[in-house]
């Protein structure tokens, strides 16, 4: 909870620096990467989560899960970044700010009742980031080519 807390003082702190019309693109830009963030935060402090029965398959399922959330947050952060600042390559950036979201993440369930942080996890969470933001930057480049 504490890592959303953190995400908020940050937000309402650069919003006091906007003017109006920025302040309305800031909000529409960063409150699908603030909710997502939430998402992440409320199912790492689930003391459980459990999807199939059988533990090998459970767990892939899991990781898979990992990487996915951690991918859509990164597309987020990357959409987020672009709209509101004029940074070279912002889908750098956001697989780092994704990558020490998911540290914080992981040091959070070290907090949860039937949870634990491993690193691995965090490894999984940033090549989820990683491969989204390859995959989409590869389509939005093959798309711009096609039109040209």
């Amino acid at each position: 909870m504490l890592t959303a807390a953190c995400l908020m003082a940050g937000t309402l702190a650069a919003m006091r620096l906007l003017g109006r019309a920025s302040r309305r693109r800031f909000v529409l830009a960063w409150l699908p990467v603030a909710a997502w963030a939430l998402v992440i935060v409320y199912l790492s402090a689930q003391p459980s989560l459990r999807f199939l029965p059988d533990d090998g398959e459970d767990f892939i399922v899991r990781k898979i899960g990992h990487a996915g959330v951690f991918g859509v947050l990164s597309l987020l952060v990357w959409r987020g970044l672009a709209a509101t600042t004029q940074m070279g390559w912002p889908w750098l950036a956001a697989v780092v700010i994704t990558a020490v979201y998911a540290v914080s993440d992981e040091i959070h369930q070290g907090f949860v009742v039937g949870r634990y942080a491993t690193v691995t996890d965090v490894l999984i969470d940033t090549t989820g980031a990683v491969i989204a933001v390859l995959v989409v930057g590869f389509l939005v480049r093959r798309v711009r080519r096609a039109r040209s």
